[in-house]
């Protein structure tokens, strides 16, 4: 039986992660673990893809861009390895693949792989409701080395509780699996980082947007989309009140 493209973006996800699992586990120097697997993830998922839907059009942080996309009805969007310095250091696990499908102005399909939680998220999964929050403030996530340069006075706006994480996939995926509350990025991506994990966001119900509000947009002539909102939804008018306050 033919797989749907729900099913298409898991599997190529899982492919890519059971070899980048493979390659972590060999005896490669971790300076060229990354590298090698990025080089490695990225083979598979255009031999995959190509043999599963050799029509559609693809956008890779790995390979060429030759905009023939931009005349595309379908378009992949894939990063092959996302996180790729947590993947050269053992034994992190916050690194992640994004396979997304963009189809005439929406994202319709996605996968985000966690290897080495050996969890996959995708938009084929039946959607639930986070788990309830327990005292607090929220816990925001934020990446390791860019966080906005806001994010001091955020966190002391919503006295949130910061995680620092790799990965925009693992950060949106621990929003999705309620083990964080909010997820903000202010600058510094592109589209491969977040179109996988803000279609499986979706598809559980989260809100997704720019910091100041506005929409996500994909398969653009330039692909540089450097700030991100995935957070619950019921969080998000406070959330995006205190981003216009404190930046």
């Amino acid at each position: 039986m033919a797989m749907d493209d729900h099913e298409v973006a898991r599997h190529c996800a899982v492919l890519a992660a059971q070899r980048l699992l493979e390659i972590r586990g060999a005896d490669a120097p971790d300076g060229n673990l990354g590298v090698i697997g990025d080089a490695a993830a990225q083979e598979i998922l255009a031999r995959t893809l190509g043999a599963l839907r050799p029509g559609d059009a693809v956008l890779s942080e790995e390979s060429p861009d030759g905009l023939a996309r931009l005349r595309a009805d379908r378009v992949w969007i894939i990063d092959p390895l996302d996180g790729t310095r947590e993947f050269a250091e053992r034994p992190r696990t916050d690194w992640a693949v994004h396979v997304a499908l963009w189809e005439r102005g929406e994202l319709t399909a996605g996968a985000v792989a966690l290897p080495a939680l050996a969890i996959t998220l995708s938009t084929s999964d039946e959607p639930r409701r986070p788990p309830a929050r327990v005292g607090g403030g929220p816990r925001l996530v934020l990446s390791r080395s860019r966080a906005p340069e806001f994010a001091g006075r955020l966190a002391s706006a919503l006295d949130a509780r910061v995680v620092r994480m790799g990965s925009a996939g693992a950060k949106a995926a621990a929003v999705i699996r309620g083990e964080a509350d909010v997820y903000v990025h202010g600058g510094g991506q592109y589209e491969w980082d977040s179109a996988a994990p803000v279609a499986v966001a979706r598809r559980f119900g989260l809100h997704t947007s720019r910091v100041d509000g506005s929409p996500l947009r994909y398969n653009q002539p330039d692909p540089y989309l450097p700030d991100l909102l995935v957070c619950r939804a019921d969080l998000a008018p406070a959330v995006l009140n205190a981003i216009a306050t404190v930046r």
